[in-house]
């Protein structure tokens, strides 16, 4: 896309939402929704008019310097940020994906609830969290965040919102759909809200000695590439085309 086409973009965007949804981080144009229905909207008009986006939490993987974010619009979802549910009696809590990580068993103290990965030095925020599959180490047992990721409101690179998982502990049998967007990388769609399971905060103690694991984002490339034959990067490459199939979520 020319420079003179994303301009164009950029004034739909000034026409058909309020003034204060575009700012500028890091000179590259970004576009902050408040709900689920902004940033349908907003994916829905980058399919129309072929634009290419980026989606960020708190901006941390964005590096302006050089070619990559070029013709870019930024989605940023830090005004994504409130906590909507917390439900003792259920053991979980609904948080939108812009809200902090590191704040969250802050809110769950006051109801007795713990949540492991919230004592991890994660700075980053819940969307991001799961975006990146934050995984940690506990007694030498893996335990990656997708573990407690048990519903989700997400818009779909194509402009839908999809609501996938359940808060039940008993849901329907089959393949938690939930789980493949820990660890897409935002490739798959933005994650407006999320919903995990939770602990009383009696458990706290078994978790004294969490640790948290490197987060590793060559994995996801290798496994997108075409020239990678393996089955799991097949896989992979067919989940991405069905998700997205205009490309409008490309690597960057």
């Amino acid at each position: 896309m020319s420079q003179s086409r994303i301009d164009q973009f950029i004034d739909i965007i000034k026409s058909e939402f309020p003034e204060d949804r575009l700012t500028w981080q890091k000179n590259v144009p970004t576009f902050h929704p408040e709900n689920g229905e902004d940033a349908a909207a907003l994916i829905t008009l980058a399919n129309k008019h072929s634009q290419r986006l980026f989606i960020t939490g708190f901006g941390n993987n964005i590096d302006p310097q050089g070619k990559p974010f070029v013709n870019m619009i930024s989605i940023r979802t830090d005004r994504l940020n409130k906590l909507h549910e917390l439900n003792a009696p259920d053991f979980y809590v609904k948080v939108g994906s812009g809200y902090p990580l590191r704040e969250l068993n802050d809110d769950l103290k006051a109801e007795n609830l713990f949540m492991p990965h919230s004592r991890l030095p994660y700075v980053g925020s819940v969307g991001g969290s799961i975006a990146v599959n934050l995984s940690a180490e506990n007694v030498g047992h893996d335990l990656p965040l997708k573990r407690y990721f048990i519903k989700a409101e997400i818009v779909t690179p194509q402009g839908q919102i999809i609501s996938p998982g359940s808060a039940c502990f008993k849901s329907v049998s089959g393949y938690d759909v939930v789980k493949i967007f820990a660890g897409s990388w935002g490739l798959l769609g933005l994650i407006v809200s999320a919903t995990f399971r939770v602990f009383p905060i009696t458990a706290e103690i078994e978790y004294r000695d969490i640790k948290m694991k490197e987060v590793d984002r060559k994995g996801l490339i290798d496994m997108l590439d075409e020239s990678n034959s393996e089955t799991n990067a097949l896989y992979n490459r067919k989940v991405k085309a069905k998700f997205d199939p205009e490309n409008v979520l490309p690597i960057v």
